[in-house]
């Protein structure tokens, strides 16, 4: 069971690499350059125009989400998933590998991947160490764009592994699943400002607990082994027999915690999609905990 869930999640760089010079990209398998980064600091597609594992395309997260949303990255509907991947060559039974260029090594891979799993598509894995690691490691790269032959996608929303604002509200009560937030110690506690300028201050959600994504991969930027990985749940007193929500600012990082708790043989983590951006404007004073204003008065 554990060595197909990792199998499923991660594969490496090495079978990656004997994929692309064994032609094997296609229609049984696509590879994604998922690749964000803040306006101003890099340009993400013009870097995938200059490099990327050959035969990638690129997925555009800014594309492919709710536009409507007031929120940054909420997940689009079905159809409009369904369509995007589908014109990127990807079907039901293609084998999807997801990458991005972060100095991390991973940043929002993790996200891509858990959107495939949310609309229903389980063969999808993150490249381990992604594009940092690749080109390090002197795998081929290419600027050739691939065009892949369109394909049909069949996206089928699956709501266990999503949350809405309801759903956190209602938990404050029930308490019927345990909450990650994968922010930085200072986002959560509210002592460090969030990015951006939208009026969103720092802070959490009353009865989460803190685990900052990036804890979970290496110095290298590769994932830490499923051992390290329950440890760390473990040292947080997260039980991974128990249901478990992550959250975060936009939805994103969170993925991470999924993403790792996945490594350990748990597959249901749902993340609450709106995270502390929708928290932060719609819940009341009261359920929002946050340093913030004191520090700063």
């Amino acid at each position: 069971m554990v060595q197909q869930v990792l199998y499923r999640a991660l594969v490496s760089t090495k079978w990656l690499s004997e994929s692309v010079l064994a032609k094997r990209i296609g229609p049984s398998l696509r590879v994604l350059d998922a690749s964000w980064y803040p306006p101003g600091e890099r340009d993400a597609q013009q870097e995938f125009r200059d490099r990327h594992v050959p035969g990638a395309s690129f997925f555009d997260i800014e594309e492919c989400k709710d536009k409507s949303s007031p929120y940054e990255l909420m997940l689009p509907s079905e159809a409009h998933f369904a369509d995007y991947v589908g014109h990127l060559g990807i079907s039901n039974d293609t084998h999807v590998v997801v990458y991005d260029g972060d100095d991390l090594g991973t940043f929002y891979a993790p996200r891509a991947w858990w959107m495939f799993r949310v609309f229903g598509h389980r063969m999808v894995s993150v490249l381990n160490g992604g594009f940092k690691n690749w080109v390090k490691e002197g795998h081929p790269v290419t600027s050739e764009i691939s065009r892949p032959e369109p394909a049909v996608f069949k996206a089928t929303l699956d709501r266990s592994l999503l949350k809405t604002y309801t759903d956190m509200v209602e938990n404050m009560e029930s308490k019927q699943f345990q909450v990650v937030d994968s922010r930085s110690e200072g986002k959560y506690r509210g002592t460090e400002p969030e990015p951006g300028n939208e009026g969103l201050e720092p802070g959490h959600i009353p009865g989460s607990l803190n685990m900052p994504f990036f804890k979970f991969l290496t110095e290298a930027g590769f994932e830490k082994s499923p051992e390290e990985i329950r440890s760390m749940f473990q040292e947080k007193k997260v039980d991974l027999s128990q249901p478990l929500v992550a959250t975060c600012r936009k939805g994103v990082t969170a993925c991470h915690i999924a993403l790792a708790a996945y490594l350990c043989g748990k597959p249901d983590v749902a993340i609450y999609d709106g995270s502390w951006s929708e928290w932060f404007r719609r819940a009341p004073p009261e359920h929002k905990l946050s340093e913030w204003k004191r520090n700063k008065a």
